[in-house]
């Protein structure tokens, strides 16, 4: 029988592509104070792109919640099942790619589409920490393993040499990049070493590469364990948008290494 949601709607012109909402800020009696995740962090990257004037709330876009009905549709399949709801309901998209560089393995989603030849995963991680889950290694079609205290020359040139060739190996109709901050020099949890600007150049690497080749990206923000990593994100936000890799359509953009300083001078 054909499932109805409310899940889908048309988005104007005018709106950006953030999908935000204040209900992804947790608190508990301020018990999330104690936790080493900052589950505020979200709310902060939107303050902050406020206060550079380059977005309101009219230019947001905020997800619709899934109804009892719309997770029974998904969950009767495998645990994460969304990209495969994906390929059903998106006319056009067959073949997709994550690009994972969250400083843990991405053992969820590799179990998830072990037998999935549909879906390439790319996945940097630090070798030493969790989850090592060498089962879900399987899954992984260019796997990057890092050691210690990575800084950003080698972590750089490592995400740009790789993204390249995954691309070339499997060019897909979709790219969603996994874009940790838990890598940031002093995450005791992430246990590498790579400056705030080292991060922002990450991105902007991911975003030339794939949208070089004209294909749809869809950025998540997760890992990150030190209150600065909301002002980082904000950062490379503005960044991209400084360089016209988000936001109204650039006429054109390279796929090859920018000289463009990593921050734009100023944001209208």
């Amino acid at each position: 029988m054909l499932h109805t949601t409310q899940l889908y709607q048309h988005v104007p012109e005018t709106r950006w592509p953030i999908v935000y909402s204040p209900r992804y800020n947790i608190t508990f009696m301020g018990l999330e104070k104690l936790h080493p995740f900052d589950a505020g962090k979200w709310g902060k990257v939107i303050n902050f792109l406020k206060e550079e004037k380059l977005l309101s709330d009219s230019m947001l876009v905020e997800a619709r919640e899934a109804s009892e009905e719309d997770l029974l549709v998904v969950h009767t399949r495998r645990y994460l099942n969304e990209l495969k709801f994906l390929f059903e309901r998106v006319e056009g998209i067959s073949r997709a790619t994550i690009i994972d560089l969250d400083a843990h393995q991405g053992n969820g989603h590799e179990r998830d589409f072990m037998d999935d030849k549909r879906v390439y995963i790319m996945d940097v991680y630090n070798r030493h920490i969790y989850p090592g889950d060498r089962f879900a290694k399987q899954a992984i079609r260019r796997k990057v393993e890092l050691e210690w205290g990575t800084e950003d020359d080698e972590y750089l040139d490592k995400v740009e040499r790789n993204i390249q060739k995954s691309l070339q190996e499997h060019l897909p109709d979709v790219v969603v990049y996994n874009a940790g901050t838990d890598i940031l020099e002093g995450d005791r949890l992430g246990g590498l070493s790579i400056s705030p600007a080292g991060i922002v150049k990450r991105d902007e690497l991911v975003f030339r590469m794939v949208r070089g080749r004209h294909v749809p990206i869809l950025m998540v923000t997760s890992g990150g364990y030190q209150k600065r990593t909301a002002r980082i994100i904000a950062d490379s936000i503005l960044n991209l948008f400084g360089l016209g890799l988000i936001g109204p359509e650039s006429p054109s953009i390279s796929a090859q290494n920018s000289d463009t300083p990593l921050l734009p001078p100023a944001v209208p």
